[in-house]
């Protein structure tokens, strides 16, 4: 999915529809904007990005198909001004012309006046044969539940001539898609490009929308920005310029001041976990990383990754965790500067205890991942002790374990499953998986635009919470790590693909592409 919705801050507002609505609002009723001035705006930033994408095409058939709402009246307005340069234009309209109301009712008597080519669509009867471009002005973001039959009808026609070479622009979001879910319903129109108004709404951001939005396009159409920053949206979508944000160190700096990082981890038969994390954290930038395993499990690690430092628990030949492993461990921690607790510990019962004796003791800041979480989830005592400055990183399995739910439901709402979370937490949350939520209580959730495949590998996660153990140890607050992590190991994915289009990639490769990935996002753009 290309897109125009790049912001130099790091985020961009991603409003709900209901809260776009609000924002519309407040514009008219309260600024004093009127809403046909709105109207106007958005029909030029529609032509304006239609003109910037297709070649000639003031030469061209274009059908406009105009739904019952404001969205319909959107493409009224557009039809107007292709009717003004020349364009042989059709409007396919789904009401008849006196019973729209409002601000679409007056673009209609412009369009009128302008002597644009209009026909009532009755049943959904649609035919756009020998058109080259098509507009669809369907439906807009406050539709919500099924498509009705005779959209439906409509919708497919619309993606029939796309089949056959038609250029389809959407007018704030693809017909039948939800602008909060980012899912058809069931269906959707297949749009080259998407002019959504003031800010892309959360649904068309999500990765389930990405085959039906194309390229986005945010055409500004005069809300205030006081109105948006009165009522900020309830989601943020992370861009990749938040790579700009990870400290850099001088050409003088020595390993000691480039962050040391613990990885609490590994046993029997999971050296690899560990390891990747350590990789995560040094490829990352960390100066130094070890990691405390027990006795036996830290010679494996030393042997296969001689710039991991190691520190054995337990007696020579120890190769289980115990509960108070944590007592002589806890003398180091002044040592470190963040520890990520779980990566290959196993699910033994020596390791729950560690892992509750962590939680009710002093420790530095921590991200828990893996079985860190598992051991979590089987005790819920130990939720209130999880501090405000931690990172848990739940994959949906995981997520469902915290839950006490299924992978199906924590799925089927991704957004729910993490407000409830964080209901139960009052740390950072990061759900992963495509399309990454990151929140914490009482704030914005943000969203990860990024789905790959790449990143779908054994390791990739013990990748990603060695990134954010470094970015905490550097000093950076938790929801930024966490945000700037998740985009970071994303991107990694990303580049990756270039290379192993049909996948194929290691997560020791997710590692190595971090330093590259960093270098391109932070130069000049």
């Amino acid at each position: 999915m290309r897109s125009m919705i790049e912001h130099t801050g790091g985020y961009v507002p991603l409003p709900t529809p209901s809260e776009m609505g609000k924002w519309d609002r407040i514009t008219i009723e309260e600024f004093g904007i009127h809403g046909e001035i709105l109207m106007e705006n958005a029909s030029w930033q529609c032509l304006w990005a239609l003109m910037e994408r297709v070649e000639g095409v003031f030469s061209r058939n274009i059908a406009v198909v105009a739904g019952p709402g404001n969205n319909g009246g959107d493409g009224f307005a557009m039809a107007r001004h292709l009717k003004n340069y020349g364009a042989r234009v059709k409007v396919f309209h789904t009401r008849s012309l006196d019973s729209y109301r409002g601000d679409a009712l007056y673009h209609i008597s412009l369009t009128k006046k302008m002597g644009v080519s209009m026909e009532e669509v009755v049943g959904g009867n649609l035919s756009l044969e020998g058109y080259h471009i098509v507009v669809d002005a369907l439906l807009g973001t406050g539709f919500s539940g099924e498509l009705r039959e005779d959209y439906l009808k409509m919708v497919r026609e619309i993606n029939r001539v796309r089949r056959d070479g038609a250029y389809v622009l959407s007018v704030d979001i693809p017909s039948g898609l939800n602008g909060l879910t980012g899912r058809p319903s069931p269906e959707a129109v297949y749009a080259h490009t998407t002019v959504t108004f003031e800010e892309a709404k959360v649904g068309l951001y999500l990765p389930e929308a990405r085959e039906f939005v194309g390229e986005i396009f945010v055409g500004r159409i005069g809300i205030p920005s006081f109105v948006k920053e009165k009522d900020p949206p309830s989601y943020y979508g992370i861009t990749p310029y938040i790579l700009r944000s990870i400290p850099s160190l001088g050409d003088m700096s020595h390993k000691g001041r480039a962050s040391h990082v613990l990885i609490i981890g590994g046993s029997h038969g999971l050296t690899g976990a560990p390891t990747l994390s350590a990789l995560g954290a040094l490829r990352s930038g960390a100066g130094l990383v070890t990691v405390a395993c027990p006795w036996e499990i830290s010679s494996l690690i030393r042997m296969r990754w001689p710039e991991i430092m190691t520190y054995p628990l337990g007696g020579v030949g120890e190769r289980v965790w115990k509960g108070d492993f944590f007592d002589s461990l806890q003398k180091e921690f002044s040592r470190f500067d963040a520890v990520v607790l779980g990566p290959g510990m196993g699910r033994n019962k020596g390791a729950g205890d560690f892992v509750s004796r962590y939680l009710r003791g002093e420790h530095p800041p921590t991200i828990i991942d893996a079985d860190g979480l598992f051991h979590l989830a089987q005790d819920r005592g130990l939720y209130p002790l999880v501090g405000r400055d931690t990172i848990i990183t739940p994959h949906p399995g995981e997520m469902a374990r915290l839950l006490s739910s299924s992978v199906q439901r924590v799925q089927a709402d991704r957004f729910s499953s993490i407000e409830q979370a964080c209901s139960m937490f009052s740390c950072v949350v990061v759900l992963k998986g495509a399309g990454s939520i990151i929140k914490r209580r009482d704030c914005a959730a943000y969203i990860s635009p990024v789905a790959c495949s790449n990143l779908s590998v054994g390791g990739s996660g013990d990748v990603l919470a060695g990134v954010m153990g470094l970015l905490r140890a550097q000093g950076m607050e938790p929801l930024q790590a966490a945000c700037t992590g998740v985009m970071w190991h994303g991107l990694a994915g990303e580049y990756l693909k270039e290379k192993y289009p049909l996948r194929g990639n290691l997560a020791t490769d997710i590692a190595d592409a971090l330093p590259e990935v960093r270098r391109l996002w932070q130069r000049e753009r």
